[in-house]
């Protein structure tokens, strides 16, 4: 569905002068029935990928294409679900008018608009707010609504830019349920974000930049056996990890506590080890998940 082809953008300094690369040879295709996700730290070229993928910048080499057609053209002419880091709506608009407008402008059918939504209304949590405006709300309330107005129209690409930003915990794990009713085949979605949690519980694939390149994409089905993980383990008693896991080191003031690096392999074997020679287990729990691992190795490098 997107690809994108060697694509560069850089940026001149208002007061430096000097040239800023944005992003550098990036290449990657996107299909539909996917949920993709972005990751990478700040300034690495995360708003620009995307900037260039709306159509809202043209690169300065390479191609952007949706459907072998420009960005910006495929758009204009079927539309997207589009959730912008900083939601800014205008203050006095009320809850419930904003989604119906945000409708209109998504090309919701007249008639559809005022039941679709409300069912947005409802779906996002917003029905105790229903009275408000956008100025009267908190920054955990405005987000849903400017999740709303990003999936009140049914489109087959939604990009959704740090979704769960001002998210409460119980709103965060109910965007999860959000993003699994959204999955569909003639659908991407696109996840921009910091919370790398969330990213590997919902994506397929993340893709990781760092300096405007892209590092590195990770993926469930290409899982690295052999990666070295952060784990904790406690055990009962005294037990001398570090004797049969090389590097283990105990947590200071935490007894029968210990953390190693290992591979689920060598982790395995270790554990295997102590087991056979008596050794009680407690709890076994990775440190980082396996992006966070991923994610960490991309940008260190």
């Amino acid at each position: 569905m997107i690809q994108f082809e060697g694509v560069a953008k850089s940026y001149t300094g208002l007061i430096s002068r000097k040239r800023v690369d944005a992003l550098t040879d990036f290449s990657i295709e996107m299909s539909r029935g996917e949920v993709v996700g972005i990751a990478g730290p700040n300034g690495a070229g995360k708003s620009t990928m995307i900037s260039l993928m709306m159509g809202f910048l043209q690169p300065n080499a390479g191609r952007i294409t949706i459907d072998g057609k420009p960005a910006r053209q495929w758009i204009e002419g079927n539309g997207v679900g589009y959730l912008t880091e900083l939601v800014n709506l205008p203050a006095g608009w009320k809850v419930p008018a904003t989604l119906q407008r945000m409708a209109a402008l998504s090309g919701v059918p007249s008639a559809e608009i005022a039941a679709r939504s409300a069912t947005m209304l409802t779906r996002l949590g917003l029905d105790e707010h229903a009275a408000k405006s956008v100025k009267q709300l908190s920054k955990g309330n405005l987000q849903r609504v400017g999740l709303g107005q990003a999936l009140v129209g049914d489109f087959e690409l939604v990009v959704l830019d740090e979704p769960t930003h001002g998210l409460d915990p119980l709103w965060t794990q109910r965007f999860r349920d959000v993003v699994t009713e959204l999955r569909r085949p003639d659908r991407l979605i696109i996840i921009a974000s910091h919370n790398l949690d969330e990213l590997e519980t919902l994506a397929d694939r993340v893709a990781i930049l760092d300096h405007g390149r892209l590092q590195r994409v990770v993926t469930h089905q290409t899982e690295e056996r052999s990666e070295q993980l952060a784990w904790r383990l406690v055990l009962e008693g005294s037990v001398d990890v570090a004797a049969v896991i090389p590097g283990a080191t105990a947590v200071a003031g935490r007894e029968g506590t210990w953390r190693c690096v290992a591979s689920r392999r060598e982790l395995s074997q270790g554990l295997g080890a102590l087991l056979a020679g008596g050794a009680v287990l407690v709890e076994c729990v990775p440190e980082e998940g396996r992006l966070e691992s991923a994610f960490r190795a991309a940008v260190q490098r």
